[in-house]
């Protein structure tokens, strides 16, 4: 068994203005709470100085980091998901690089999870330097995520949570591709808790999820944890089928009347397109499953890596 007590957990991407600081920051909290830590960087494909400075900061501290460089950017859930599937303690802090989340916090999950906790998730109680919009659609994405998916989110967190080794381990053996980290350690159970942090303003750089990116997550949360839009779907086929039916009853009596209608060929065509577009939005829901299950066939491996610096056991790709 690893002696390693706690592993911090960082995916990297483009954040050459962060990672020495972040390093000090987490190297002095961490040697605080044991001696026998370690910091596992995930470098997801970085093109600025990211890489050399990972590897600089390996020679002066070799002892404590270890660095992984995946052969692309993969994304941030593959690139959490490498660093999961790789770190030895028996505690496990996954935090962003660029310290919104303050290393400083860690010291209060570690005293939760010493207490028997074996999830102990940071719940922001203020977002620094962030646009009324971003909190709004943060707010919404937790709230529609709990309502849509037979989940237990908790609201207004991220990625940064310090997990038991067995938490891990159950997160490791989720096969999926299409991969919602916060969802899949939720879901796997466990005794659960979370403590309050005021979120910090980004250190330096600029963050890597536009408005595009973030939908996107949105919808393959959605996707990936609930079947409801598929109901949905079902559910709104079958009132615009019986208001179709009602309607031709209605047509039906006036033309047995004798007194059938002579106008409306304007409502007829909205009618059309109305259908038609009710049709093609709700086929595009049946097309995300679908895609998602030819991505799940394919079975390509979630993340390749390239290099490591001091990961010993490690595999070529992650299943």
């Amino acid at each position: 068994m690893s002696e390693t007590e706690l592993s911090a957990v960082v995916p990297v991407y483009n954040e050459e203005a962060c990672l020495e600081a972040l390093h000090q920051r987490l190297s002095a909290v961490l040697a605080k709470l044991t001696p026998h830590y370690e910091i596992l960087f995930v470098n997801d494909g970085s093109t600025d100085r990211s890489p050399e400075i990972l590897r600089d900061l390996h020679a002066r501290d070799p002892a404590h980091v270890r660095v992984l460089f995946l052969s692309r950017n993969f994304g941030h859930e593959a690139a959490s998901t490498a660093g999961l599937r790789h770190a030895r303690g028996r505690g496990v802090v996954l935090i962003d690089a660029d310290l919104q989340d303050p290393p400083e916090v860690i010291p209060e999950l570690v005293a939760r999870w010493r207490e028997g906790y074996d999830l102990v998730y940071a719940q922001r109680a203020s977002r620094a330097r962030e646009t009324w919009l971003k909190r709004a659609t943060s707010a919404l994405f937790y709230r529609v995520m709990r309502r849509l998916a037979n989940l237990d989110l908790p609201r207004d967190t991220g990625d940064f949570r310090l997990m038991d080794r067995k938490v891990v381990d159950a997160f490791n053996d989720c096969p999926e591709r299409n991969r919602f980290v916060r969802g899949l350690v939720c879901w796997v159970g466990f005794r659960q808790t979370g403590i309050k942090f005021h979120r910090d303003p980004r250190y330096g750089g600029t963050t890597k999820y536009n408005y595009f990116k973030l939908t996107r997550l949105a919808v393959d949360s959605i996707v990936a944890f609930s079947v409801v839009p598929l109901r949905l779907a079902t559910l709104v086929g079958a009132v615009i089928g019986a208001g179709s039916f009602f309607m031709f009853l209605l047509v039906l009596l006036e033309r047995l009347r004798g007194t059938g209608p002579e106008r409306g060929y304007a409502l007829l065509g909205t009618g059309i397109l109305l259908l038609g577009s009710v049709q093609i939005f709700l086929l595009g829901i049946i097309g995300e499953y679908i895609g998602r299950i030819y991505q799940e066939t394919q079975r390509r491996p979630l993340y390749l890596i390239q290099e490591s610096l001091d990961v010993t056991e490690h595999v070529a790709a992650g299943r």
